[in-house]
């Protein structure tokens, strides 16, 4: 089958203390503190076959992530700007839906045919982590398109316990095709909703929200706090095209802080407050990975008892003044992935029903063969999602097509 690699050099940081397991393994726990020069590669390798609890996706959706677009940027230096744990070379890609094609012994729930989206964090089940039902973090845990091989291929092998059915999405839609893409959705959403409602324990219908960095990640909070009625919703980001997004998925008003600062009338924290009639943001959701700029403005406008749910990656130190979470009994949330609490079947049961449409949040679609293009093209952060969807009359042996060449 055809894939694109991404394929960078182990060159652990000056000063960067490098674990024993991780030489051993080869796999960092901070990619950026490890790999230099990354660098997109097409390749054809053998079709995937499934092992026992195994099945194979042929991959009909794809979407470009944030972190794919990190582990192809680099800092001054050649270290590439992605900061999860990671092992190179590995095929990219780890938000897709697809159909079954093979089965391997021992499947229980799934059947060639079925149209599934599969989780990106590959749990062990084992560990003390998982058996607390901590999926997200496990201490063998292995990231789709990271550590182990992705979806920027026409295949990709994985364990039905990580698969979830889109058969019931697609009689919705009336298309495979847009269950497919719909359902690649979901990985992203998800890493908003363990966020939002597993790991900082939800908000309460009524509350005032706000959204920092409107990125799929933010897009999907801003989606979900509509759909599970939030008063009103505010967000934040530098691209207008991303702000016009967050606007079609719910949010009230939508604005840029560079050109708030540069036109001197207002400020981040003084519209929170205003929007919330003085009251300020029960939750607020930091998507942009941007903490040094954007902590003060939320440390302002922090409602009392009101949650700061941290998602956005960054190798980068901030300060917090601490006091704002004593003074107004605060909390501030990381939460990492999408693994457990009824994360995946819950937002496909939403969509199933109605209740949570995120067609929106796609921006624009390319051939699955022109993965490293898309990738390029996500460095701009002028999209909200690019969507790579298979060619059905694409090879699927021999010599890669034009496309899978260019890099």
């Amino acid at each position: 089958m055809h894939a694109i690699k991404l394929v960078a050099d182990w060159s652990p940081r000056p000063g960067y203390a490098i674990t024993p397991a991780e030489t051993k393994a080869g796999k960092a726990r901070m990619a950026c503190h490890v790999f230099k020069n990354p660098r997109l590669e097409p390749v054809v390798v053998p079709d995937p076959s499934p092992g026992a609890g195994e099945v194979v996706v042929r991959v009909r959706a794809c979407g470009v992530c944030g972190s794919d677009t990190h582990a192809i940027e680099t800092d001054a230096q050649g270290y590439m700007i992605f900061s999860g744990p990671a092992s190179f070379p590995c095929i990219l890609g780890h938000e897709y839906a697809g159909d079954v094609v093979a089965v391997g012994a021992g499947v229980r729930n799934l059947r060639e045919g079925d149209l599934v989206t599969a989780e990106g964090m590959l749990y062990c089940g084992v560990c003390e982590a998982c058996r607390k039902g901590m999926f997200n973090q496990c201490v063998r845990l292995d990231m789709v398109g990271f550590s182990s091989h992705g979806a920027y291929a026409e295949y990709v092998q994985v364990h039905e316990r990580h698969c979830w059915s889109l058969n019931r999405l697609a009689d919705k839609l009336g298309s495979a095709q847009a269950a497919c893409e719909h359902g690649a959705l979901v990985e992203p959403v998800g890493c908003s909703y363990n966020g939002m409602f597993v790991s900082a324990g939800g908000m309460i219908p009524g509350s005032h929200v706000a959204v920092f960095g409107c990125g799929p990640i933010g897009l999907g909070a801003i989606a979900l706090a509509r759909a599970t009625g939030a008063a009103t919703i505010i967000a934040f980001d530098v691209s207008q095209a991303r702000l016009d997004a967050a606007l079609r998925l719910g949010a009230d008003q939508a604005y840029n802080p560079i050109t708030l600062a540069r036109d001197g009338g207002s400020s981040p924290s003084a519209l929170m407050r205003e929007l919330s009639d003085g009251w300020g943001s029960d939750m607020v959701v930091e998507a942009a990975g941007a903490a040094i700029q954007t902590m003060p403005e939320i440390e302002q406008a922090l409602a009392p008892g009101g949650k700061v749910v941290y998602l956005g990656r960054t190798g980068e130190r901030a300060p917090v003044m601490l006091d704002v979470l004593v003074s107004g009994a605060s909390k501030i949330v990381g939460a990492r992935g999408h693994a457990g609490g009824g994360v995946y079947p819950q937002i496909v049961r939403m969509m199933e029903h109605g209740v949570l449409d995120l067609g929106a949040l796609i921006s624009h679609r390319m051939p699955l063969s022109e993965a490293a293009p898309g990738v390029d093209r996500s460095r701009s952060r002028e999209d909200s999602k690019i969507m790579l969807v298979a060619d059905p009359d694409a090879p699927s042996q021999g010599a890669a097509p034009a496309a899978w060449s260019r890099v």
